[in-house]
């Protein structure tokens, strides 16, 4: 078998994989339903013939666990896509989406938004968070900049915007929230997918969707900046160039992910990784892997963050971690064995 026939089969088991999730996810929970019941509904919804259900099973479907399941396939995806671009770029395998002060940023500016009141009709929480998000960007590369503008450089001035942002969303909780705020914000920031709307998914599926297209038109870069920046200078890659739009490009999907589910740690540091034991490291088949790994990653942890404890509802955030930090652990042990 050829490496091209073992790529396409296994990436189409993988796809095959990803619909079996979400149309098994949709029939997890306390309400008794069948995976041709979300079919049926689908159809109905879509213009073809009554489903047959009653409208609070339709609604149990279209409107709470579908775009839920699937914004948390697109979030997945987007997560796990930008910390392959990020683990290249910077050369460290330790980078994850939030390395930019992007996550820092969007929950400054959702607290400001809950907490403060500043634009609460005109944009709301996914509109303010996407400020925060953007602002923080904004002021790493300004910092990365003045410093020089090395990869070094772009990774401290994301712990020094991190750090900043993260004492100015303490500092509006803890000066101008009551205790009803503080609760909502402090699961928002744990990470939660339960306010999921159609509206999210086409949001987040079309920033995710031109992310992805971006970064395999830029397989051979990426390829060549794991090799350094010397290196992919020489190979006749533009370096300021692609590494500013490619860290763009990562800073917009993690600010449109972080204003429709908060912060959602793990996934983007974990399942590059897990990608990479599967595909290898060339990024033409390393991205699409990365993404698809990382919604299927996701759409379960999300349905038994909101199963397991029921009524309760786990942060997918803390859920995430909890399955990561194991998962990661074993990576690092089994590297350190094959590094021996």
């Amino acid at each position: 078998m050829t490496l091209t026939t073992r790529s396409w089969l296994l990436g189409l088991t993988a796809l095959g994989v990803l619909a079996a999730s979400i149309a098994m996810a949709v029939t997890i929970g306390p309400s008794d339903l069948a995976a041709r019941d979300a079919l049926s509904v689908i159809i109905a919804k879509t213009g073809g013939p009554e489903s047959g259900l009653s409208r609070l099973q339709e609604g149990i479907i279209w409107d709470l666990r579908l775009p839920r399941i699937l914004l948390a396939a697109a979030c997945g995806a987007g997560l796990a896509v930008c910390g392959v671009i990020l683990q290249s770029l910077l050369r460290n395998p330790l980078a994850d989406p939030f390395v930019l002060g992007v996550s820092s940023g969007a929950s400054t500016g959702a607290v400001a938004v809950v907490v403060l009141g500043l634009g609460t009709g005109a944009i709301g929480l996914a509109g303010g968070a996407f400020i925060g998000a953007v602002a923080a960007f904004a002021l790493v590369l300004a910092l990365a900049a003045a410093a020089g503008g090395t990869t070094d450089r772009v990774v401290l001035a994301g712990v020094a915007a991190t750090q900043l942002f993260s004492a100015l969303t303490s500092f509006i909780v803890f000066t101008s929230a009551d205790a009803e705020q503080t609760r909502g914000v402090l699961f928002w920031l744990l990470g939660s997918l339960a306010s999921a709307s159609w509206r999210d998914v086409a949001v987040v599926s079309a920033v995710v969707l031109v992310g992805l297209v971006v970064c395999l038109i830029a397989a051979s870069s990426l390829d060549a900046f794991a090799f350094g920046e010397n290196a992919a200078a020489a190979l006749g890659v533009n370096v300021a160039v692609s590494r500013l739009g490619l860290l763009l490009m990562t800073a917009l999907m993690t600010a449109a992910i972080v204003s429709t589910s908060g912060a959602i740690g793990f996934v983007g540091l974990v399942l590059p990784h897990l990608a990479r034991v599967l595909v290898g490291v060339g990024h033409r088949r390393l991205v699409p892997a990365t993404a698809v790994a990382g919604a299927i990653f996701l759409v379960w942890v999300d349905t038994a963050a909101r199963t397991v404890l029921d009524p309760q509802e786990l942060p997918v955030g803390v859920a995430t971690a909890l399955v990561g930090v194991p998962v990661f652990a074993l990576i690092l042990l089994q590297r350190s064995r094959t590094s021996v």
